[in-house]
């Protein structure tokens, strides 16, 4: 059975390998992303971030590793995801609807000039799709992260990268790949 479960595994990889080649053409809005988060930054400004599932934890990730530390000690850059403090997401999700739990928050903390990072792997999710709307309202910079062919959230958005896959496994795979290299970008501009 082992041969069998190392067989999958390297499939899962070579999938993994294919996908990531076949995205370079999501350098350029990458690199645009991170100059937009780098702009807001310099002007005093936060980058905000959402998703639903693992695009939560993936917006938690990509925050932490602003905040805290990615490659280099450096002093603590301005991000914050919205997907964390359990209090607001069931008050806004129970008194309003679960649709609005994103584009509450950015009313609230979001600024002109301040970047929103909405990460969708299906490029549906109406409560990302409600953040940007709002952001927009507020003259914030959206930034849509999305799988499949993007979808409205992808349409939406002043800057976006897409995975083009419906694999949600692998289209997850390459985000984190994508969030590391915006955070390098980052890192480097504010702190070289």
């Amino acid at each position: 059975m082992s041969a069998a479960f190392a067989d999958l595994v390297a499939l899962r990889l070579e999938e993994a390998s294919r996908l990531h080649a076949a995205c370079l053409a999501a350098a350029a809005p990458a690199a645009e992303a991170a100059e937009a988060m780098l702009a807001a930054l310099g002007r005093g400004g936060k980058v905000l971030a959402c998703g639903n599932g693992g695009s939560a934890a993936d917006a938690q990730h990509f925050a932490a590793e602003l905040v805290g530390r990615f490659e280099r000690d450096r002093p603590a850059i301005a991000a914050l995801a919205l997907t964390t403090d359990t209090s607001i997401l069931t008050a806004i999700g129970n008194d309003f609807a679960f649709e609005d739990v994103f584009a509450r928050q950015v009313d609230a903390l979001g600024a002109p000039g301040d970047v929103l990072l909405g990460i969708s792997t299906s490029g549906g999710s109406r409560n990302v799709r409600a953040a940007f709307a709002s952001a927009k309202s507020r003259g914030l910079v959206t930034v849509a992260l999305t799988g499949r062919d993007g979808g409205a959230v992808g349409a939406a958005a002043d800057i976006h990268v897409n995975v083009p896959s419906a694999s949600t496994a692998r289209v997850q795979e390459v985000h984190r790949t994508l969030l590391h290299a915006i955070c390098e970008l980052v890192e480097r501009g504010r702190h070289a």
